[in-house]
């Protein structure tokens, strides 16, 4: 089942192409688009019928809300270890088994509903179960569209993603509504079941392009994860992109958490209702879509996102004012123009801050902080509308949302726009005196400097700052130590967990990298730095048996 927003990734330092309809030439791209859009689609309305459904099962804020928190907890849960996943086994086998998956438990969920089965906490287990596997999925389906399109047009294969993901988000749950009324509660669960073998059929019939066999074995799982993650904290433009995204999510939470109650309580509607209401923000979010880059141009890319923060505010507390269905439809207007405003510029600056090396894993954490902000605030609105109201609960979120945006101002978004991320591949070779067994370690790196004393805070400001590139690239323990015997003297060292690990370090080194590793070296007196090598002469497991040998 495609989760909303998949294989939107690309780089938009390229000069796209003119037209949208560009990808469409290549004929992966157009088949797998199509699948997915109509996969989307069933996704959408069996995400519209879950939380009519549990409605009817139970009528507490809190219960309808944990719907929106079993469909996003997965993803905060397992999306890590899917971006890992990602980056170390094949794309396409790993996408079809998991679709597979998900067709599966969604097939099994239907059926719990056509036999009349279901109650509140099995809704929620299924809900938990499907999302389980979008959330293993979702960080492959942003890598993949690179495999589908030359580079020069990425920024137009994501457009045309974009659209799809709000075609579907409009269709899908005004679909799922009319199926629920005409048909009954089984039908769009059937629907969304048979719907993704769409996108089984399309990754089946795709012969993905053969990639170069890399020199070095494929990453440790455990260590693809922890090396992602270590990126992550030490990328400063993608920090900043998570700060804003969890600000916002959080409160902009609160409508998708609690529609389903201001259709069926405050408005007094019914199914189609509640569809049209999710339909309203899919057909808005399309529309403003298209004026996406004049408002950039206008507003700049934090305007436009404060904006969108704003709007989306404004759209909360319609919704908590809303007493007919022309004011919630108005409402659903507001929020899927604000929506597509802020997590378009988020999402854009996520991918901006990330060089090709990590991006399923980086990718993978902003995908974590968004489900988690909008797991969290579907719980704490769900719990405020419990004991207040799901009226005064929209409008607390609404105000809580429109103070976020001067609170978060300072972390500015697509920082890394304009920073060249592509391998320099400047780090020479290092000399061995014979082979090394790749998966041989620790590394120790020793980096021996010389400089004029009176540039001592110069130089450690630096380095300082190449430092967090070396953990950026996969090192850990770094350090710089100075000679009390040699005011001249510097001494940096770092580590990494194997001599492969050390050599994809080498690997990954961007220009940009390469800029500031410069910087450092202009304070070196004479000759470059002497650089050394050093790797454990014992295993880590022979190391523990000695250990125990001499306790």
């Amino acid at each position: 089942m495609p989760p909303s927003g998949r294989g939107q990734s690309g780089d938009n330092a390229v000069k796209p192409p003119v037209s949208v309809l560009s990808p469409f030439r290549h004929k992966p791209f157009a088949v797998i688009w199509l699948a997915t859009l109509i996969a989307n689609i069933g996704t959408w309305m069996y995400s519209a019928a879950c939380g009519w459904l549990m409605t009817s099962l139970a009528t507490a804020p809190l219960m309808v809300s944990l719907v929106q928190v079993a469909s996003t907890l997965p993803v905060f849960l397992l999306a890590i270890p899917g971006g890992a996943l990602v980056d170390i086994i094949d794309k396409r086998k790993y996408l079809i088994v998991g679709e597979i998956a998900i067709s599966l438990s969604a097939s099994a969920f239907a059926a719990v509903i056509w036999f009349h089965l279901v109650t509140s906490w099995n809704l929620l287990f299924f809900a938990f179960l499907v999302a389980t596997g979008e959330a293993l999925t979702a960080p492959a389906w942003e890598a993949i569209v690179s495999l589908l399109v030359p580079r020069p047009e990425l920024p137009m294969a994501v457009a045309a993603n974009s659209v799809s993901v709000n075609v579907s988000r409009a269709v899908g749950p005004a679909l799922g509504g009319a199926l629920l009324g005409a048909l009954g509660v089984p039908a769009p669960f059937l629907l969304n079941a048979v719907s993704n073998f769409a996108v089984i059929g399309a990754l089946a019939w795709w012969p993905e392009p053969t990639r170069a066999a890399s020199r070095l074995p494929p990453e440790h799982f455990t260590s693809a994860m922890i090396i992602g993650l270590r990126h992550a904290r030490y990328n400063r433009h993608l920090i900043a992109t998570l700060i804003r995204a969890a600000g916002f999510f959080v409160f902009a939470s609160a409508y998708w958490a609690l529609l389903p109650l201001v259709a069926r309580q405050q408005v007094g509607g019914g199914p189609t209702l509640y569809g049209a209401l999710l339909g309203g923000i899919g057909l808005s979010a399309v529309a403003t879509a298209v004026l996406l880059p004049r408002l950039k141009e206008w507003l700049g890319v934090d305007g436009l996102a404060h904006g969108g923060a704003l709007g989306s505010a404004a759209a909360t507390a319609l919704f908590g004012l809303a007493s007919s269905p022309a004011l919630a439809i108005s409402a659903s207007v507001v929020a899927g123009a604000t929506w597509i405003t802020t997590v378009s510029s988020l999402n854009v600056s996520a991918q901006t801050a990330l060089p090709e090396w990590v991006r399923g894993r980086g990718l993978a954490v902003y995908i974590t902080v968004m489900a988690g902000a909008l797991s969290l605030g579907s719980a704490i609105w769900g719990e405020v509308g419990s004991r207040l109201g799901v009226a005064p609960a929209l409008l607390v979120a609404a105000v809580g949302g429109g103070l976020s945006v001067p609170l978060l101002r300072r972390w500015r978004l697509q920082t890394g726009k304009g920073i060249d991320l592509t391998p320099a591949m400047s780090w020479p070779s290092p000399a061995m005196a014979s082979d090394i067994n790749p998966a041989r370690g620790p590394v120790m790196v020793i980096i021996a400097y010389r400089i004029d004393p009176k540039n001592r805070e110069a130089f450690l400001e630096a380095i300082e700052k190449a430092g967090r590139e070396r953990y950026r690239d996969g090192a850990y323990a770094w350090q710089v130590f100075e000679d009390p015997g040699d005011n001249s003297r510097f001494i940096e060292t770092f580590f990494s967990d194997s001599w492969a690990d050390h050599l994809r370090q080498h690997e990954r080194v961007t220009k940009a990298d390469q800029v500031q590793e410069e910087a450092v070296l202009r304070f070196q007196i004479g000759d470059g730095p002497k650089i050394t090598h050093l790797v454990a002469a014992r295993s880590r497991t022979a190391t523990r048996k000695a250990k125990r040998l001499h306790t």
